[in-house]
């Protein structure tokens, strides 16, 4: 019996010493080596650049088609500008003032720069007339002949209100003559002369000359004592035109309702004579 005890003593003992180097196991996981640690950014640096890669694509395939909408939008833009002008030559003309709003300029090549002559024809669509125009490089803003001119507000902006200052022999559309036009004022210039200093308005018109149909900004004052109504500036012909001075006439006259026909413009360029202007 007392060896069965000390057997039993024995075996508790065991026991007690077993628990006691028994330790509980842990959640936490093993620390990475350095080359699982490299492995794994690795890994994030290629997820990373796949999806760098995957939004560039995305963006260029957006950018290509905001350019065709663009381009949609314009050609969209130019034939409601045609058909405008076509209804409106089909309609009666009335006595109210012509209102002149700026349109958007068609862009040119700027490397197929239009050629001109010293003098050539310029139509004012917005206006309904054709006019002689002395190109010169040596002037900085257009000009276009005005009398009447009277500023006033509306809808809170800057307006003037104007007739054509012409003279017996100036060539235009003959209902156009005596025909209020009215128009936004962009900005005023001053012009310094012997006389003192002058405040002008400018306005923006399209203007057609040939192959280039652009919106040009105009001082108005009065040149009824010049030969030419209107003057074109370098501001105008910067990027898309060239002056030949030996030349005139380069460039047939534009047509609108009630006037001549462009054929018959040769009697008129040949009243001109070979002067200056300034």
């Amino acid at each position: 019996m007392r060896s069965g005890v000390l057997w039993l003593m024995a075996g508790l003992s065991m026991s007690f010493a077993g628990c006691a180097v028994t330790q509980p196991e842990s959640n936490e996981p093993p620390p990475l080596s350095e080359a699982s640690f490299n492995t794994r950014i690795l890994e994030l640096e290629t997820s990373l650049s796949q999806q760098c890669d995957t939004s560039t694509a995305f963006i260029e395939q957006q950018l290509s088609q905001q350019q065709v909408l663009t381009a949609d939008v314009r050609e969209v833009g130019s034939l409601l500008r045609h058909l405008r002008q076509e209804v409106a030559s089909l309609e009666a003309r009335s006595e109210d003032p012509v209102i002149i709003r700026e349109e958007c300029r068609v862009e040119e090549p700027e490397d197929n720069k239009t050629l001109l002559g010293r003098s050539e024809w310029v139509g004012l669509p917005s206006i309904g007339t054709y006019l002689k125009a002395r190109v010169d490089s040596g002037a900085n803003t257009s000009s276009l002949s005005a009398s009447e001119i009277t500023r006033f507000e509306r809808d809170g902006e800057d307006w003037v209100r104007f007739k054509l200052a012409l003279n017996e022999d100036d060539v235009v559309v003959e209902q156009i003559r005596d025909e209020w036009i009215e128009a936004p004022i962009e900005r005023r210039v001053k012009i310094i002369q012997a006389s003192g200093e002058e405040s002008r308005p400018v306005i923006s018109l399209l203007m057609t000359l040939g192959p280039i149909r652009e919106n040009v900004e105009f001082t108005l004052n009065d040149r009824s004592h010049l030969d030419y109504p209107v003057l074109l500036g370098r501001r105008f012909m910067m990027d898309i035109a060239t002056i030949d001075v030996a030349e005139t006439y380069l460039h047939d006259r534009p047509e609108f309702p009630g006037g001549e026909p462009s054929e018959e413009a040769a009697d008129d360029e040949a009243a001109d004579q070979d002067d200056t202007e300034e």
